[in-house]
């Protein structure tokens, strides 16, 4: 599987997400920066087929179908579309994430899936009180459980604390098992995995709308916009993955 965003961008001159073009798939985890509270979270709709960009396209293996990008790449974790509330216990999670892929999801195979994800100890715990590297690992695995999906477009995992080498280690760890991986993080982050982790490919685009903030890097910080409007979900489909 292998996905190409091209020159896509949304809002009004760019304000939700600057012109950018990047790719990812092939069974590898790639690393992709992207400044702002909302940035993160448009780009990850965009590149796993929640949300349709104002220009450019998004291609999977070379077709513009985004139909086949929703059944065949899960979004993970992405605030206010498809992270869990925060109150919400890890057995609740699990056993609607189960239903969701079509496993029985009764008491019985929530404990078992629990305690073959080590994972068992969590299982009365809210969902925001899990360490962030458990919490992601979690979401991740519950996500690839749902049937034809070959790739996870995670969004800012580091907004939940923790080491970002500890959280790039899980992606990595998940395409190490045959999972296409787009992660989607700040330029803090970006810095610090500047050396372990592979950008997703990126075009002209980045280099211009994404400007310095990782010294030495072909990634960039977008630069500050006069009157920035907020960006509305609202052609965003609801996803629990």
């Amino acid at each position: 599987m292998h996905v190409e965003l091209s020159d896509v961008s949304k809002g009004r001159r760019g304000i939700a997400l600057p012109h950018m073009s990047l790719s990812y798939g092939n069974r590898v985890a790639r690393l992709a920066v992207a400044e702002t509270e909302q940035r993160p979270t448009v780009l990850g709709l965009i590149a796993a087929g929640r949300m349709t960009p104002d220009t450019g396209t998004v291609r999977i293996d070379g077709v513009a179908d985004r139909g086949a990008l929703r059944r065949r790449v899960a979004l993970v974790d992405a605030p206010d579309v498809s992270d869990p509330a925060p109150n919400v216990t890890v057995w609740g999670i699990v056993a609607e994430e189960l239903m969701f892929a079509g496993h029985p999801a009764s008491p019985r195979a929530v404990k078992q899936w629990l305690l073959t994800h080590d994972a068992a100890g969590l299982s009365r715990l809210p969902i925001a009180d899990v360490a962030p590297a458990d919490r992601l690992r979690l979401l991740m695995e519950l996500a690839i459980l749902r049937p034809g999906v070959e790739g996870l477009v995670v969004v800012s995992p580091d907004r939940h604390g923790g080491h970002p080498e500890r959280w790039w280690q899980i992606a990595v760890g998940f395409a190490d098992r045959g999972t296409s991986v787009l992660v989607i993080a700040g330029a803090a982050s970006g810095a610090v995995l500047a050396d372990v982790a592979p950008r997703a490919e990126l075009g002209p685009h980045d280099v211009e709308s994404i400007s310095e903030a990782i010294p030495g890097s072909e990634l960039a910080d977008p630069p500050a916009l006069e009157d920035p409007a907020p960006t509305s979900f609202d052609d965003a489909e609801e996803d629990h993955s």
